[in-house]
């Protein structure tokens, strides 16, 4: 299941002829105050819109079933395992209206707790599951226990998908990483607040560009200058946008993903072909002066004053 499976898309969800529509769930930030009951509701209704638009497959954000910023103690209270009833919960949605979901939820691992995401078929059996393996600062680091596979895949319909989550995505060598794994369509859950705007707007789409994927990044909308940023997009392996949301309130994108553009734009620029890896892991490449000196990574803050 870790490394890879099989998510059924099912027959009738399709957008136009030869593509995959992906539904992307901008969610309006709610924190944990809806519950896992709360939570379900919400997804059931988004996954039939979802259903009812012609989408394969629906993406959630980052740690879709709880809320992120809310402090070790609300996190781990929070937490359930990857069989749990919110899993149950998940997988009968998915059943009933043909349509695969990937959510996120704090994942109780032995004494820890993972920042998790699940893919579930359109069959309710679950394909894949990862666990954010780059954490993010002091924050990440004193909630949850980071994941040691990077690279987890799962077929859907002509796509070879790939799981990361936030923070994940901004280094180039994970993304790269899939992608000579085979991955063509990535998969990322965020929870991205204000100012980091950058990251959706011009980091995302040279993600998609350099490694020729697809990319769909979800992220939470949350008000205020602390607030989740949104700016929720699809990015095609040629760095344009196929489709993208605003920063000011909830939506649900849907994209068409023509499998044949991963191959076009593998020929037009190949990097992949003209990697030279001799060169780059060169004794000391990575151990340079200062190098894991420094601030903590872009900010963190706790908005709407979720924090426990």
């Amino acid at each position: 299941m870790n490394s890879s499976g099989t998510a059924n898309s099912g027959t009738a969800n399709s957008g136009r002829a030869g593509a995959t529509r992906v539904a992307c769930w901008q969610s309006a930030w709610t924190g944990s105050a809806s519950g896992r009951d709360g939570f379900l509701g919400r997804l059931a209704e988004v996954a039939a819109r979802a259903a009812d638009g012609g989408a394969a497959l629906l993406v959630t954000p980052e740690m879709s079933a709880t809320g992120y910023h809310l402090g070790a103690a609300r996190t781990a209270a929070l937490a359930e395992p990857a069989d749990g009833a919110l899993a149950d919960g998940v997988r009968a949605i998915a059943r009933r209206t043909g349509v695969a979901i990937v959510y996120g939820w704090p994942e109780r691992v032995g004494e820890g707790v993972c920042n998790s995401v699940h893919l579930v078929g359109a069959d309710g059996e679950v394909a894949a599951r990862y666990r954010k393996t780059h954490l993010y600062g002091e924050f990440d680091r004193s909630v949850f226990t980071p994941g040691g596979e990077l690279v987890v895949q799962a077929r859907l319909g002509d796509f070879t998908v790939g799981l990361l989550v936030c923070y994940d995505v901004e280094f180039p060598e994970a993304v790269r990483a899939h992608a000579l794994a085979g991955t063509d369509l990535l998969l990322v859950p965020t929870a991205l607040v204000r100012p980091w705007e950058f990251v959706p707007r011009t980091l995302v789409p040279a993600r998609a560009f350099e490694s020729q994927l697809f990319v769909a990044y979800v992220n939470w909308y949350g008000p205020g200058p602390a607030g989740y940023c949104g700016l929720s997009r699809v990015v095609g392996p040629d760095g344009v946008v196929r489709a993208e949301g605003g920063g000011s309130a909830e939506e649900l994108l849907l994209a068409d993903l023509d499998h044949g553009a991963v191959a076009a734009s593998r020929r037009a620029t190949p990097y992949l072909a003209n990697l030279r890896p001799e060169l780059y892991g060169r004794p000391g490449l990575h151990d340079g002066p200062g190098l894991h000196d420094g601030p903590e990574p872009h900010g963190c803050p706790e908005p709407h004053g979720t924090g426990a």
